[in-house]
């Protein structure tokens, strides 16, 4: 059985938010169109606490879109973005959510960074995700939502290492940085991952 997977349809990853995708409003209608071919949807949430270290406003002298070191992995610092209970975390009014099961928040803990819906960057705590997933039979997820070179690309991933097959939606996905996005699209096709 195959699963939708909505990813960070967020305010803040919208025109307008805090990390906006430029052009990310333009998913929602085909994101609701495709709903309707599958019989699992999930949605991911980024939620975080507003003194989280992948900030830059967390680590004085430092600038946005620098790159750090956190907690050992390598940590891009991001402006203020979906913090719990604000506006931006919200996913966005017109996602149509009739379908969705269950959302999964993830970035809570505010010492490491969490891309992936399904483990934090360390792969040190589970979201639940793949319990739930095994637990309805499913073997196969589609992946859209943004933003496509980061929580798209890592959510995709590590479905491919839990054993599931995994496809990046390439209509219903728009990447921060294009040429990154190219690059890791080799990446995700060498380890078995397929963009429709």
């Amino acid at each position: 059985m195959k699963c939708l997977i909505i990813v960070d349809m967020q305010y803040d990853f919208l025109p307008g938010g805090a990390l906006a995708v430029g052009r990310g409003d333009a998913l929602i209608p085909i994101i609701n169109r495709l709903q309707k071919d599958y019989e699992l949807v999930v949605a991911t949430q980024d939620w975080h606490p507003a003194d989280h270290k992948s900030f830059a406003s967390q680590h004085p002298g430092k600038k946005v879109f620098e790159i750090t070191e956190l907690n050992g992995q390598e940590q891009t610092l991001w402006p203020d973005h979906c913090v719990q209970g604000t506006h931006g975390a919200e996913i966005h009014k017109e996602i149509d959510q009739h379908q969705v099961e269950a959302v999964f928040r993830k970035g809570m803990n505010p010492e490491i960074d969490s891309y992936s819906g399904f483990y934090d960057n360390g792969h040190l705590k589970a979201t639940g995700l793949d319990g739930y997933l095994k637990d309805r039979g499913i073997s196969e997820v589609h992946v859209c939502g943004l933003a496509a070179d980061f929580c798209v690309y890592f959510t995709a991933t590590d479905a491919l290492e839990l054993g599931m097959q995994a496809v990046i939606l390439e209509r219903a996905v728009l990447p921060i940085d294009a040429g990154n996005y190219d690059q890791l699209k080799k990446v995700f096709i060498k380890k078995g991952g397929v963009l429709l």
